[in-house]
């Protein structure tokens, strides 16, 4: 699973904090490894030098093989609750999503029932 890091200018994308961030999302969503492809990681400060409450935003998306993509994002005063929130929704999300996929693909692959008999 390849995960991907951007910054906007307002973080400084630094070495550690992108291996902070890959930690965090691959303890997060590493068991759903065989279903991903791909992960893009997006972290910004929406008010940048003017500060404010929950200005950082985390938006992770995740590309599931043979599937749209699903996105998630977490709004938070620190990066690290961003990314941790982002990365948790994203773990709850690719559950829901792939248990659907494995009940539609079971119902897709149930055998016909047999024809109704009628006596007469």
């Amino acid at each position: 699973m390849q995960i991907q890091v951007f910054s906007d200018h307002n973080i400084h994308g630094h070495q550690s904090m992108k291996e902070y961030i890959e930690g965090a999302v691959e303890a997060a969503i590493g068991r759903f490894e065989d279903h991903i492809t791909h992960v893009e990681v997006h972290v910004s400060d929406e008010n940048g030098e003017k500060g404010g409450d929950k200005d950082i935003r985390c938006m992770v998306e995740a590309r599931l093989k043979h599937q749209h993509p699903v996105a998630v994002t977490e709004h938070a005063a620190h990066l690290e609750q961003a990314v941790e929130g982002a990365a948790d929704k994203m773990a709850s999300l690719l559950g829901k999503t792939l248990d659907r996929l494995k009940d539609l693909a079971r119902h897709r692959s149930d055998p016909m029932p047999p024809p109704a008999v009628m006596e007469t």
